[in-house]
């Protein structure tokens, strides 16, 4: 059975998880987590992408529907991607199980009250 939702996760510089978060609304996506990062490339990485890293970052998971993941992926290239001011990669994986992304029916729920 294909799972119904991806983790998508976009790592920023510092002050991009604004950005991050406009250009994921777009396409759908309803919140998302920010967490303070900091990142550990090296000399040679710098070299070799032809930018500098800043250290301080933030990492922002987004939990999606997954027919909505390849859209907001490429909006996230175009507003916060290697060659934009945030300096941004994202990528995502499936989520096996999830809960509490939506209303469970009804008959799901359990009344502590009943007798």
């Amino acid at each position: 059975m294909d799972n119904e939702y991806e983790l998508i996760l976009c790592i920023v510089n510092a002050g991009f998880s604004d950005a991050v978060m406009d250009a994921a609304h777009q396409y759908g996506a309803k919140g998302g987590t920010v967490i303070s990062a900091r990142g550990t490339a090296n000399k040679e990485a710098e070299a070799f992408f032809r930018i500098t890293i800043q250290p301080e970052k933030e990492m922002i998971m987004l939990v999606v529907p997954k027919n909505i993941r390849d859209d907001i992926l490429h909006a996230l290239y175009h507003a916060v991607g290697l060659n934009t001011p945030g300096h941004g990669i994202a990528f995502s994986l499936p989520v096996e199980n999830a809960v509490g992304l939506t209303k469970p029916p009804l008959s799901d729920l359990q009344l502590d009250n009943k007798e």
